[in-house]
């Protein structure tokens, strides 16, 4: 079950559906009315347009209800909510999908700070973890969107530190070697 954008309940939500033809970022977070959460959903939402422009649809997911996520809706930022997100919000009261992703801290039946991202065919190309008390850098994730995106448009990797415009390289040992020569210095 997920609240959807416009506050309503989707008791049969599809993520495979919801982001056909579009890549996804699946973000896991511990529990609603808690510390850390509340800036990344609310960080996730002031890039939304961001993430929407690089063709891309972005989900959280809690063991929370989907009645808690819609209190956290409801509940204004200066006491602790996150106001009205534009992404769903999906319950996994069974804790299945964070099990399932890797990402379920066993015995305090919560997730870690999940980070998936998943291309338009549905294989996930991107997965990171942050530990509870640290909180993920929304920029970084864009950044991740703006490499698959870049190597599904041009067939080149992107090497560490990447940025959209910066120097890729050809997937060969010329293009690394070219590549190190030439950018080796700056990484």
């Amino acid at each position: 079950q997920a609240v959807m954008p416009n506050n309503e309940i989707n008791s049969d939500f599809n993520l495979s559906n919801y982001h056909k033809g579009k890549n996804c970022v699946l973000f896991f977070y511990p529990l609603d009315f808690t510390f850390v959460c509340p800036s990344e959903l609310i960080a996730f939402n002031k890039r939304l347009e961001e993430f929407e422009s690089r063709n891309t649809k972005v989900v959280a997911v809690s063991v929370d209800s989907q009645y808690s996520h819609l209190a956290y809706k409801n509940t204004p930022v200066a006491q602790g909510g996150i106001g009205n997100v534009q992404y769903p919000m999906v319950a996994d009261l069974t804790k299945n999908i964070a099990r399932n992703y890797g990402v379920l801290l066993e015995g305090a039946g919560v997730a870690f700070r999940g980070t998936v991202l998943i291309d338009i065919k549905g294989v996930v190309r991107h997965l990171s973890i942050n530990d509870l008390p640290l909180g993920r850098n929304v920029d970084e994730v864009l950044r991740m969107v703006d490499a698959l995106n870049f190597y599904e448009e041009n067939g080149e990797v992107c090497p560490a530190g990447w940025q959209k415009g910066k120097p890729a390289m050809k997937a060969s040992t010329e293009g690394v070697s070219q590549f190190l020569a030439a950018n080796a210095e700056s990484l």
